[in-house]
């Protein structure tokens, strides 16, 4: 069990209160949802917090935020300020799944209907 597993299970928040400085996992500039894909792009470095550095130990393959979450044993707020925090560093990169295709303008579909009834 990691260090801050420990912290976390023997109910003292103020090990993550402290590594995400009371900040929550909300931000306006880059918003992380739980599919969102991390990948690393470094390795940790030595004065690294620890989850910092378990963040990018286990996102050497693409993981979402909530795997990392349930990986980690913490919630999904503190990982996305750690998330937010490693992509202003340049250490992660974020990746979106892909968006569902948009719907063709309904009045081709309605062309293609009248053109199929016409044969």
């Amino acid at each position: 069990m990691s260090e801050s597993d420990q912290v976390w299970e023997s109910g003292e928040p103020e090990r993550p209160y402290v590594v995400t400085r009371g900040r929550s996992g909300a931000d306006d500039k880059a918003p992380l949802d739980l599919v969102t894909l991390i990948v690393s792009r470094s390795g940790p470095t030595p004065g690294m917090e620890p989850e910092q550095s378990n963040v990018l130990r286990l996102c050497r393959s693409p993981l979402s935020v909530a795997e990392i979450s349930a990986y980690l044993h913490l919630p999904v707020s503190m990982v996305s300020v750690l998330v937010h925090d490693l992509l202003a560093e340049d250490r992660v990169e974020a990746r979106s799944l892909v968006p569902p295709a948009q719907l063709p303008d309904p009045a081709i579909i309605e062309a293609v209907m009248y053109g199929l009834q016409k044969l």
